[in-house]
């Protein structure tokens, strides 16, 4: 019978060169007897030597998960994992087999160490125990963990307080940092530590983040438990703030202000829809558009591209959005849609120079495809967002016309884009009774690949522009719809 004894400290590095050994000489679980140095040495147990014979390999996540188990406290962790060591290495598979039944109690283990460890660096508190002159702070804590995580967890307290000295008391293992070095002794009994200055000022801010309507006091002892109190500080004023906790609520309730109807969300979507949201000087309102983030289509288009034309024009055209050529050139109308315009508006003898010419969606909007940039509809957020700076186009410009271009624009004039080919050549109104003419988009004419098709389609664009004129010359009043 074999005697294998850990020590408190070092204790996964002797395990595993213990297990290896025992391993490589192919001595059976039953023939070791495991020990931690806290009970009694078995009488029929002794150390003997150990001839090993064969070089064994084990997979890599049985070392990191016995890393972690030897820190356990159970007197039979150091037994269980040589007992599923020595079942592994014939079969290295069962590290995945989920319902092995000793996989399933190391894992307990092991999550319960890591637990373990997770309370550890929550819940030391140091005091400091430096003299005034000296060079260095010096620091010390006094902590009860339910396993052996001090060794395993002292690293990561290296890290966060590498510029003190400090030192963390627990009853079997002393953790030490001095001068940069890390050390280990035996543990000792709670030390007398000096009162802490700043102790005062974290239980004020502890207190102060408390919100006694978020009271849940059962999962907050399952991440604190009661076992940590007496060693907290903070922790003596959480019974008189659960205390507290229902009349502080009452009284956030009592100070919180009133929600409005939820009427009044509509009402107030539709005041912001009969009114500009642009308020400011004229001559700011270029740069208010250039600087619009209202909707993502900013992201991916070049620039913003304004309407141009004169400051009082009788006629305003909207069309639907920036294209690719207009997207490039920063201005409206001049890819082949709007040299199909002007040609079609020449024919009827309507100078667009003397027009206010704009889209109802400022920013390009596309697909990526290959080196070209394909078109695509704005919806009806991407409207509803570029609403304003159109609104306030009209305002400034106040036109006796307005030609909309296409379903965006009539939807942004009108509020509806629907059944187009059936409203376009009539003209409706805006909320404040401006006149819309409705017509096709000359890309439309372009899309159109039936020879008569383009051609009435063409012709009809034609008649609505004629109509144009007509209205502008005969200055025809226009009633709204209702």
């Amino acid at each position: 019978m074999h005697s294998a004894v850990i020590p408190k400290i070092g204790s996964a590095e002797a395990w595993r060169n213990t297990a290896r050994d025992f391993l490589s000489a192919g001595v059976p679980p039953h023939q070791i007897v495991w020990g931690d140095g806290t009970a009694p040495n078995d009488l029929f147990a002794q150390s003997m030597e150990l001839a090993p014979t064969a070089r064994i390999t084990v997979p890599r996540s049985f070392v990191t998960m016995a890393n972690t188990v030897v820190w356990h406290s159970d007197p039979e962790r150091f037994a269980r994992l040589y007992a599923y060591l020595w079942r592994l290495k014939d079969a290295p598979h069962l590290m995945s087999d989920r319902g092995d039944a000793d996989l399933s109690r190391l894992r307990l283990m092991e999550k319960n160490v890591r637990r373990c460890q997770h309370k550890m660096k929550a819940f030391v508190r140091f005091r400091e125990i430096s003299h005034p002159d000296a060079a260095r702070r010096s620091f010390a804590a006094w902590f009860e963990p339910t396993y052996n995580t001090v060794e395993p967890t002292a690293d990561f307290f290296v890290r966060r307080f590498g510029d003190m000295d400090w030192r963390i008391i627990t009853p079997d293992v002393t953790a030490i940092f001095e001068n940069r070095k890390l050390s280990f002794a035996e543990g000792q009994d709670k030390p007398t530590l000096p009162d802490d200055a700043s102790e005062q000022l974290w239980i004020t801010y502890f207190r102060n983040i408390f919100n006694p309507a978020r009271l849940m006091v059962k999962a907050m002892q399952s991440e604190m438990p009661k076992k940590y109190w007496k060693n907290m500080p903070e922790a003596a004023s959480i019974p008189q703030m659960i205390a507290d906790a229902p009349a502080r609520a009452r009284a956030m309730a009592d100070a919180a202000p009133s929600l409005a109807p939820a009427r009044t969300a509509k009402l107030q979507a539709q005041l912001a829809a009969h009114q500009s949201a642009w308020n400011g000087p004229r001559d700011a309102l270029p740069a208010a558009i250039r600087s619009c983030t209202r909707c993502p289509l900013h992201c991916n288009a070049t620039q913003a591209v304004l309407g141009e034309g004169p400051d009082h024009a009788p006629l305003m055209i909207v069309g639907e959005q920036p294209g690719d050529h207009e997207d490039l050139a920063g201005r409206p109308f001049v890819g082949p849609a709007g040299q199909l315009f002007d040609q079609i508006a020449g024919e009827v003898h309507l100078d667009r120079t003397q027009a206010y010419v704009t889209n109802a969606v400022k920013h390009f909007k596309f697909t990526p495809r290959g080196k070209r940039r394909i078109h695509q509809r704005p919806n009806r957020s991407e409207i509803e967002h570029c609403r304003p700076w159109m609104s306030a186009e009209i305002a400034q410009i106040k036109p006796k016309l307005i030609v909309a271009m296409g379903v965006t624009a009539a939807e942004a004039l009108t509020g509806s884009g629907e059944k187009l080919l059936a409203r376009r050549g009539g003209i409706e109104a805006t909320s404040d009774g401006t006149p819309v003419l409705i017509t096709l988009h000359p890309s439309y004419l372009l899309r159109l690949t039936d020879p008569q098709a383009k051609a009435d389609a063409r012709s009809s664009f034609r008649q609505d522009l004629q109509k144009v004129t007509e209205f502008l010359s005969q200055r025809v009043v226009v009633y709204p719809q209702i």
